[in-house]
């Protein structure tokens, strides 16, 4: 396969420099095996924690970090992402080898953690230019990625020693709660109040729930495929969000990014990963495949669909208030908010066809 198909780093972004040589001398006195002095380049994928690659003569590494001013451990947990992955290794095949971890603010003002770096494919908006699929393939590759999620929700947590992960218990209340509260304390003046899905939501909460671990950020763009056959996943990214929750809630936040090519044409213009191309499943069919593959029970996704949308409304309505409150100046988050409205709109429709 050609280079050119492969998910490179580019040049590190202004304000976001390393500090490498301080980086370089920590890898060696932890007797890690790096040769001479590293390049240093930057993914562009990633908003919350930023991540570079650190090219060596003899191996190229992966360096996550939260960004910078960052104080608040809870939403940045560089530790946890680390001991999460590393206690996963055993039991789910996509994760990247941990490398080591380093708590020491002296070294670059904030934690970090070194891992292995997966070479592949990740397939973002549109697969790469000189990669053609046929509909066969990427149909393979789509069941291929849904397997990914249904192993992961399939892990023994506590074979895996993350039985003590989070609360677990009690998530799909507090997932409805917790994000009516975040919309209404990020909400601006030309965004709905969404009281009419808060209140759905919160008097449709099912009975039956499921706690397994849950990535909470999976979608093609957080996944590696194999470079010599594209249709095959060797990796899952960004464990950030990772924790112990309900499965359908997992599948419902997934399928909220889930544009299909028959979309009307807002929802086109926020596509982030090929869902588009012929042989990907519908929305519908995933959440088939899923239960028919887990042996879940579900007759009505309603409540997960209509969660899943009200969620990615709550994390594009703070994004949104950052730029309305001028606390960043990113000309691409000005029209979020008709983002807002489109997918409050999305949510009561699917209310409504429910109740039909």
């Amino acid at each position: 396969m050609s280079n050119q198909v492969l998910d490179k780093a580019k040049a590190v972004r202004q304000g976001e420099e390393l500090n490498i040589n301080a980086v370089d001398g920590w890898l060696k006195a932890q007797e890690i095996d790096v040769q001479g002095t590293p390049e240093v380049t930057q993914y562009a994928g990633g908003a919350s924690n930023w991540t570079y690659c650190l090219t060596y003569s003899n191996v190229e590494l992966i360096l996550r970090r939260a960004p910078k001013g960052t104080k608040a451990k809870g939403a940045h947990d560089m530790g946890r992402e680390f001991r999460l992955q590393q206690a996963l290794q055993d039991v789910y095949r996509y994760v990247p080898k941990m490398i080591a971890f380093c708590d020491d603010d002296a070294v670059i003002g904030t934690d970090f953690y070194v891992m292995q770096k997966l070479t592949g494919v990740i397939p973002r908006k549109n697969l790469p230019r000189g990669l053609n699929s046929t509909p066969e393939q990427t149909a393979n590759l789509c069941t291929n990625v849904i397997d990914c999620l249904v192993e992961l929700h399939q892990v023994d947590i506590d074979k895996a020693g993350l039985s003590n992960l989070a609360k677990g218990q009690g998530y799909i209340e507090r997932q409805i709660s917790g994000w009516s509260e975040r919309y209404t304390k990020a909400k601006t003046w030309n965004v709905p109040s969404a009281k009419y899905v808060m209140n759905w939501l919160q008097n449709n909460m099912p009975t039956t729930e499921r706690i397994c671990l849950t990535h909470n950020d999976f979608r093609f763009d957080n996944v590696v495929l194999n470079p010599e056959d594209h249709t095959q996943v060797i990796g899952v990214l960004d464990w950030e969000l990772a924790t112990l929750g309900d499965p359908l809630m997992d599948l419902g936040n997934s399928l909220a990014y889930w544009i299909e090519a028959d979309d009307d044409f807002l929802a086109q213009s926020t596509r982030r990963q090929p869902t588009h191309l012929k042989g990907m499943l519908t929305r519908q069919q995933v959440i088939d495949y899923y239960l028919k593959k887990t042996g879940i029970e579900c007759d009505d996704f309603t409540f997960y669909e209509v969660y899943g949308l009200f969620r990615l409304a709550g994390i594009v309505q703070q994004i949104y208030y950052r730029y309305h409150h001028k606390q960043t100046n990113n000309p691409a988050f000005k029209n979020f908010w008709v983002f807002v409205h489109y997918l409050l709109w999305r949510c009561k429709k699917s209310i409504k066809a429910q109740n039909k």
